[in-house]
């Protein structure tokens, strides 16, 4: 098969496309032909090798993928070769730590493009409870874009940051693939949402994923936009996609008592805060990563319901994985873009 493989960690030109053996699907578990792979922010962070440098190489990235089955191991029942699924975006690798919930803290958890090898490829092998059929009657480049940022917008929002009705959220990053999914799942929770952009061409597609206030922080004071927004006491519940410098405005934009869930770090790993902003006021700040297959499953009934659609920017062939994660470390991507393994 062909593979986007990563034998050194770096930028640019890296991966490279490779034949590599088709693995055959051991006992339980299935072989997934890949129709589509999406490109995350954090597949670039691998890449480089900000997130673990002793990940074991040669290595193949990528966490979201649409396909069909393309073979059963022994003892797998319930699916019929050339199905449509949606592997899970993460999960045990032992099958005695299946059920722990949620997820991730299983010691043996790991994400395809982390933890093992990814979705950037033409087939990839899963364990059975961790695929999911595919009904959202969607093409495979639109499917592709939803298990990462639909699965783990649910938690965040659902699960960590407790939204609900009538609630007022802040999503920074409104325009990437997890901001502009977030508030699309923050929309269907009930809450009404304010999203932030760095250039105004983003504003149109912020406002399209369902954003009631677009805040330009390179134009606007976030703090001072939000209480406005807000009329006073900021948000209930901010995402905080960024981390860096922005957490501390993501902290001072939260209401008396409101939660900021740190999601992810695009401005950097290193946060500096007044403590004071969170104990005084006696706000809390939760992390959130990854999903349980129940979020993701919640997530899809939304998208079959057409609560939530898909945010596909581009697709591109396999072979210009390298460039695909360019563009979205870059900020040249308004929502996800999707390699296909199986285009030239």
């Amino acid at each position: 098969m062909k593979a986007a493989i990563m034998r050194a960690f770096g930028d640019t030109d890296i991966p490279q496309i490779e034949e590599i053996a088709t693995p055959k699907p051991g006992a339980g578990n299935v072989l997934i032909k890949i129709l589509a792979a999406g490109v995350n922010r954090l597949d670039h962070y691998i890449r480089e090798g900000s997130i673990s440098p002793d990940i074991p190489l040669p290595h193949i990235l990528g966490a979201d993928a649409a396909g069909a089955v393309a073979a059963l191991g022994s003892g797998v029942t319930g699916f019929e070769i050339g199905e449509r699924v949606i592997p899970a975006p993460g999960f045990p690798q032992k099958e005695s730590e299946f059920d722990v919930r949620p997820v991730v803290t299983a010691p043996s958890f790991a994400l395809p493009g982390l933890g093992r090898w990814g979705t950037y490829a033409q087939y990839m092998e899963v364990p059975a409870p961790f695929v999911m059929k595919d009904d959202t009657g969607l093409s495979p480049e639109e499917t592709a874009t939803l298990p990462v940022a639909l699965g783990t917008a649910v938690r965040a929002l659902r699960d960590v940051g407790e939204v609900k009705a009538g609630d007022k959220v802040l999503i920074q990053a409104g325009a990437s693939g997890s901001g502009s999914m977030q508030i699309q799942v923050a929309k269907v929770l009930g809450a009404e949402v304010a999203t932030t952009i760095r250039s105004e061409e983003k504003r149109a597609f912020a406002e399209s994923a369902g954003a009631d206030q677009v805040i330009n922080t390179r134009e606007q004071d976030l703090v001072a936009a939000v209480h406005d927004w807000t009329g006073g006491p900021g948000a209930d519940v901010v995402i905080d996609n960024l981390g860096g410098d922005v957490l501390a405005q993501s902290i001072e934009a939260a209401k008396p008592l409101g939660v900021i869930v740190a999601f992810g770090f695009a401005a950097g790993p290193q946060v500096s805060f007044d403590v004071r902003t969170l104990f005084f006021s006696q706000k809390q700040l939760r992390g959130s990563m990854a999903s349980d297959p129940e979020h993701l499953a919640w997530g899809l009934e939304q998208v079959r319901a057409g609560r939530i659609r898909p945010l596909l920017d581009r697709t591109l062939p396999l072979s210009r994985a390298a460039e695909a994660l360019q563009l979205v470390a870059t900020n040249q991507v308004k929502g996800n873009v999707v390699l296909l393994p199986w285009q030239d």
